[in-house]
């Protein structure tokens, strides 16, 4: 039994710095799809268009690292997760179109950016995982 449990702790511990890895290398080709595009090759579509087909493919590895860490997870854990998953979703969605309607009927007197949803979607996220994981302890 203990042989069992440091297996899946080693395997959790391998999967959560491999989701690092990918998040960290997609949060960086991120960065370099807006500043590059914009500052260091503001005219060369070919460089814009292979930095975002790269930041697609590493977004893409990132979920699927993700994926993995969740089925490392025990059952009570993979639930936590996926409910505030979805209760992120879903808000996001509600108030990402209300944030948009906002902005297209002028009554917020800026710009609905899309960084505005990203930092509501984490908060989101996080809140919603901290109540799920008090509300099943």
């Amino acid at each position: 039994m203990n042989a069992l449990h440091e297996k899946r702790q080693a395997q959790r511990q391998n999967a959560m710095r491999k989701l690092g890895m990918w998040t960290t290398a997609w949060v960086i080709s991120q960065a370099i799809v807006v500043f590059g595009g914009s500052l260091a090759w503001p005219e060369l579509t070919s460089l814009k268009l292979l930095s975002i087909g790269l930041n697609i493919i590493l977004g893409l590895m990132m979920i699927g690292a993700n994926r993995n860490l969740m089925k490392t997870m025990d059952e009570l854990e993979r639930q936590q997760q996926l409910e505030s998953m979805g209760i992120t979703l879903g808000l996001t969605l509600v108030v990402g179109l209300a944030f948009s309607s906002l902005h297209i009927i002028k009554l917020i007197p800026f710009d609905a950016e899309i960084s505005y949803l990203v930092m509501f979607m984490g908060i989101t996220y996080l809140v919603s995982l901290l109540i799920n994981k008090k509300r099943f302890q």
